[in-house]
C-alpha cells in the first residue's frame, strides 16, 4: 500500500509538471511573442519642441501621428497635447477629451538587449492598441451642458511634472466652470482633482467620473498562476474576473460585468507586470465601481470607471469637487505597499497575482529581494536562499537520509524475502512491511526530500514568474534573465548550429543548466537505495530525465534552484551515510551490497 502511494505521489508530481509544460509554459512563450509584435505596432513617439503659444499655456506639443478623433478612420485636427515628464514616465496628455493616452515607462524595455524600446504602457485611442485614463461629468439634471469626449480643454502651466500641477478648463456658456487639476509624483501615480464652479443663476446637479479604458483585446499568457484582466478590491474584497469571464458575465447581464458600490478601494485593468488602476482619494465617500466590456465596431474594449454613488449637487454660486487617483505604471512591490500604506488604498499590494500561497509567496519574495541587495545579484540571492532553505528542513530531511540508509544496510533482507514468497506477493508485501516496522525505517523516505521541494518550488516559480523584480534580471555567463528559459540549447550544440530547435517543439529545449540539473538529479537518486519492487525502480531510473525534460523550459532561476538544492541534498546525504557507515562498522554490521548486486536475483 505504501508502495502504491508512493508511486502515486510520484506519477501526480510528474503530471503536475507536464500540465505546467503544456498548458502555460508554451502559451506564456507564444503570448509573449505576440506581445512583442503587437507592441511593435505602436512605435514611441518622442515629445516633440513646445509648440510656443502665448499666454499661460505652456508644455503644448504636437501629438502622435496618425491620431483621429470621434468617428473611426475619420482624419481631424490634430488635438494638442501637453507634456508629461517625470523621472520614471514621459508622455503626453491629449487636452481634446482630458485623457492621458501617451504613457512610457522610462526604466522598463521590452526585451534584455539595452536597445530595445521602453515599454509603452497608454496609447491613443484609434491606435491599434489603444489604451487611455479619461476624466469627465455626467449632466445628472438632465440639462446641464458638460464636457464631452472630444471637448478641446484650455490649459495652465505644463508640462505636468512632479510639484508642477496643470489645471484643465472648460466653460460651457451657461455659467459653470469645470476644471481638472492633474498632478503626479516622482513614481506612477496621478492625482486628478474634478471641480465645478457654478457661476449661474440656478443650481445644477453633475455626476463625475473617470475611467481606463483598453480598445482592443491583449494577448494573454494564458496561465492559471497568472491573474490577467480586471482587478480591484472593493469594500474588502479581491475581485478579479479575466476578460472571457467579463464577456461572458456583460452578456449574462445586458450591462455591466460587474457593478458595485464600494467604500476604500480601487479598480483597474491589470498585464502580467504592469497596472493601470483607479481609486478615490477620500475613503469615506461611497463610489460605484464598474468593469465593463464594450463591443463597438466588430471589436472588443473594456473599462473599468469610478463615480459617485449619488450625483453632486452645486448650488448657484457655490462650486464642488472630488479627486480620483490614478496609478499608470509597474507592479513594483515595495511601491504598492508604499501606497497602501502611505495613501491608505486597501490591499493595492494585490494587483501583484501571489495567489492562495500569498502567505508563503510574498515572504519569499522579500528574502529573495534582501538578499538581492545584499549580495547586488537575483540569481546569488537564489542560491543563498536555498542554503536558507536546507538548514530550516534540515531535522527533517536528516531523518530522511537516515533512513534511508539504513535501508541500504537491509537491502540484502528485502531482496531475501522478495525470493522467498515470490509466489504470494501479498505475503511478502506484508513481510516487507513488518521488516520496515522492526527497523523503523519509512520505505517512502527516499522521495520525502523531492515531495518537500514541491511547494517551495512553486513558490518560488511564482514568484518568479508574476514579479517585475525578477524581470530581466541577469546571473552570470549567458543567464541574462532569471525570469525566462535558459537560452541555451543542446540539440542546436549550443549555437553552433543555426536554427532553434524549441521552434518544432518545448521537448527540444534542452538548455545546459537543465543538463547541470538532470546529472546532479541522477546522482542523488543513485545514492538512495534502490527499491526492492522493480516497477518502483524503474520510476525511479526514469525520474531523472523525466524532470529534466519537463523543466527545461521553466525560468533559469527555478532551475538554478534545483540544481543547488541537488548539490546541497547531495552533500548532506553524503556526509549522512558516511557517518551511518561509521557507525554501522563500529557495532559490527556488514556493509550492504551495491544497490544493482542487491536487486539482482540469485540464480540456481
Amino acid at each position: 500500500m505504501d508502495q502504491k502511494r508512493l508511486i502515486a505521489a510520484i506519477a501526480i508530481s510528474i503530471g503536475i509538471l507536464l500540465i505546467f509544460e503544456i498548458l502555460w509554459n508554451q502559451p506564456a512563450r507564444e503570448a509573449q511573442l505576440r506581445r512583442q509584435q503587437e507592441m511593435a505596432q505602436v512605435t514611441p513617439q518622442p515629445a516633440a519642441p513646445e509648440v510656443p503659444t502665448p499666454g499661460p499655456i505652456s508644455g503644448l506639443i504636437t501629438p502622435p501621428t496618425g491620431e483621429r478623433s470621434a468617428a473611426i478612420g475619420e482624419p481631424q485636427r490634430e488635438a494638442p497635447r501637453l507634456r508629461i515628464e517625470t523621472p520614471r514616465l514621459s508622455g503626453t496628455l491629449n487636452l481634446r477629451g482630458a485623457a492621458i493616452d501617451d504613457l512610457i515607462l522610462k526604466d522598463y524595455r521590452e526585451t534584455v538587449r539595452p536597445d530595445s524600446p521602453q515599454v509603452r504602457l497608454l496609447a491613443p485611442r484609434y491606435a491599434p492598441a489603444g489604451y487611455f485614463a479619461q476624466w469627465g461629468w455626467t449632466a445628472a439634471d438632465g440639462r446641464t451642458p458638460v464636457p464631452g469626449l472630444e471637448t478641446e480643454w484650455s490649459a495652465s502651466g505644463g508640462p505636468l511634472a512632479p510639484g508642477r500641477p496643470v489645471t484643465l478648463s472648460w466653460e460651457n456658456g451657461q455659467g459653470q466652470e469645470f476644471r481638472i487639476i492633474l498632478s503626479v509624483d516622482d513614481n506612477f501615480m496621478f492625482t486628478a482633482e474634478q471641480q465645478v464652479i457654478n457661476r449661474g443663476p440656478e443650481p445644477v446637479q453633475v455626476l463625475p467620473w473617470a475611467r481606463v479604458r483598453r480598445e482592443h483585446t491583449p494577448q494573454t499568457a494564458g496561465f492559471f498562476i497568472l491573474h490577467e484582466g480586471f482587478t480591484g478590491v472593493l469594500d474588502g474584497r479581491l475581485r478579479e474576473m479575466t476578460y472571457s469571464d467579463a464577456r461572458s458575465e456583460a452578456e449574462k447581464r445586458r450591462g455591466p460585468a460587474l457593478e458595485q458600490e464600494t467604500g476604500a478601494g480601487w479598480l483597474g485593468i491589470t498585464d502580467k507586470y504592469w497596472l493601470a488602476a483607479l481609486t478615490a482619494v477620500d475613503p469615506s465617500l461611497r463610489h460605484r465601481a464598474a468593469y465593463r466590456h464594450v463591443p463597438e465596431g466588430g471589436r472588443d474594449r473594456w473599462q473599468v470607471d469610478l463615480a459617485p454613488a449619488s450625483a453632486q449637487p452645486v448650488p448657484a454660486g457655490g462650486q464642488a469637487a472630488l479627486s480620483t487617483r490614478l496609478f499608470a505604471g509597474a507592479k513594483e512591490v515595495h511601491l504598492l505597499d508604499s501606497y497602501r500604506d502611505r495613501l491608505g488604498i486597501p490591499d493595492f499590494d494585490k494587483a501583484v497575482d501571489f495567489g492562495w500561497f500569498y502567505f508563503l509567496t510574498k515572504p519569499f519574495f522579500y528574502a529573495l529581494h534582501w538578499l538581492a541587495e545584499i549580495f547586488g545579484n537575483f540569481g546569488v540571492a537564489i542560491l543563498v536562499f536555498t542554503v536558507a532553505l536546507k538548514l530550516a528542513f534540515f531535522p527533517l530531511a536528516n531523518k530522511a537520509y537516515k533512513s534511508m540508509s539504513r535501508m541500504k544496510v537491509l537491502a540484502p533482507k528485502m531482496q531475501e524475502i522478495k525470493e522467498r514468497y515470490k509466489d504470494d506477493p501479498a505475503k511478502a508485501q506484508a513481510e516487507m512491511m513488518a521488516l520496515y516496522r522492526a527497523e523503523k525505517i519509512n520505505p517512502a523516505s527516499g522521495c520525502l526530500p523531492i515531495l518537500i521541494q514541491i511547494p517551495v518550488f512553486f513558490a518560488l516559480y511564482k514568484v518568479l514568474f508574476v514579479t517585475i523584480e525578477m524581470r530581466h534580471q541577469p546571473f552570470f555567463g549567458w543567464v541574462r534573465d532569471l525570469s525566462a528559459p535558459d537560452p541555451t540549447n543542446l540539440f542546436n550544440l549550443f549555437g553552433l548550429l543555426p536554427f532553434d530547435p524549441a521552434a518544432w517543439s518545448t521537448f527540444l529545449h534542452m538548455p545546459a543548466w537543465a543538463i547541470f540539473m538532470g546529472i546532479t538529479m541522477w546522482l542523488q537518486f543513485k545514492l538512495n537505495p534502490t527499491p526492492p519492487d522493480p516497477i518502483q525502480a524503474k520510476i525511479f531510473a526514469w525520474m531523472p530525465l523525466i524532470f529534466t525534460f519537463m523543466l527545461a523550459s521553466f525560468p533559469a532561476g527555478l532551475i538554478i534552484y534545483w540544481t543547488w538544492n541537488n548539490i546541497l541534498s547531495i552533500a548532506q546525504q553524503w556526509w549522512i551515510m558516511r557517518l551511518e557507515r561509521q557507525r554501522n562498522a563500529k557495532a559490527g554490521v556488514p556493509e550492504a551490497p551495491p544497490p544493482a548486486a542487491a536487486a539482482k536475483p540469485k540464480k540456481g
